[in-house]
């Protein structure tokens, strides 16, 4: 049985303008101590998979269909008050943003005592104790007299730190890590990838990353999940992805990342783009989302939804013309 198992999910969002398909149908599941990254551009439905898992799609505005299972546990449909209990024990997530996700009048002590008193019952001095064994764990220094400070008196980076030190105070079964990296600089994403890497094998969680940065992927995830208009486009092995991708939108995506020494080698200069327009979501897309993108398309890609079949071994794809030998195509 896989830790995580998400089938047919659905996640709609209603406006006066009518109905966001930010999630249309992704289906993926996640090993004990896998690494998942889920790549794609902004508006791919990345971060609303990683909110529908942990049930905090607002249901005023949105809701999901489908099913979402941790440690065999449906977990669609639970109470508020169930799903409460989860998060922060069970699962946990590293949000993008640190300072928007801290409480600015609370001290980092209070903040990150909170979650063990209120999961695993522990005393006022037990929690503190636990507060500064997490903030020593994540590479913090002087953690006693850190614990008593506020979010703005933190860099950015140990604000990350904390706020790992947050989602893994209870050692959850699963971690899901939101764009872990973005506005930090080079030095310390390094030092943010070797520490959840490291945290990882300690206590053995298996981790969902959530970015649109491929150093990032193959820096740390085993599996990558590649995410096109709120669809799972392509999912393989990290290698196998960066070896030999077979979707024209994930072929794409790799030749606009800049290649170190390109210039010196005679190389142009200039990086890849895909020419389009992502498709609105807030029309039902019948047909295969990438085909108005794509110079492959035909007929077939512009009125059938192709599905998401193995291609090759442990690598599924979902395009009516991948090929074995993608990479010598390229966009």
């Amino acid at each position: 049985m896989r830790l995580l198992e998400v089938s047919r999910l659905q996640t709609h969002f209603r406006s006066r303008d009518g109905i966001t398909r930010a999630v249309d149908g992704v289906s993926f599941g996640v090993d004990a101590g896998e690494t998942l990254a889920i790549v794609g551009e902004s508006g791919s439905g990345k971060s609303v998979t990683a909110m529908s898992i942990l049930g905090l799609i607002d249901a005023s505005s949105g809701g999901s269909r489908g099913s979402i299972k941790l440690m065999g546990r449906e977990l669609l449909g639970l109470p508020e008050r169930d799903m409460r209990r989860i998060r922060g024990k069970d699962m946990a997530m590293i949000f993008q943003e640190p300072m928007t996700s801290l409480n600015p009048v609370l001290s980092i002590g209070y903040q990150l005592s909170e979650s063990v008193r209120l999961h695993e019952g522990l005393g006022k001095k037990e929690a503190k104790r636990r507060a500064i064994e997490m903030l020593d764990l994540v590479g913090i220094p002087e953690a006693r007299r850190r614990i008593k400070e506020y979010p703005h008196q933190l860099s950015g980076g140990m604000r990350q730190r904390v706020m790992i030190a947050m989602a893994i105070a209870c050692s959850p079964k699963l971690l899901i890590a939101d764009e872990p990296t973005t506005a930090l600089d080079v030095t310390i994403q390094l030092q943010i990838l070797n520490l959840m890497r490291e945290l990882k094998r300690k206590v053995g969680a298996a981790v969902v990353i959530i970015t649109h940065d491929l150093g990032v992927v193959a820096e740390i995830a085993d599996r990558v999940m590649v995410m096109y208009a709120g669809r799972v486009v392509e999912a393989t092995t990290a290698t196998e992805l960066f070896e030999r991708p077979l979707h024209p939108y994930t072929i794409g995506l790799l030749g606009s990342v800049p290649k170190l020494g390109s210039s010196l080698a005679g190389e142009s200069s200039r990086l890849a783009d895909i020419p389009g327009m992502v498709p609105s979501l807030k029309r039902r897309i019948d047909h295969c989302a990438f085909a108005s993108r794509c110079i492959r398309a035909t007929e077939i890609c512009r009125n059938t939804v192709p599905p998401l079949i193995m291609k090759a071994p442990a690598h599924e794809v979902a395009c009516h013309h991948a090929m074995v030998d993608a990479m010598e195509q390229p966009i």
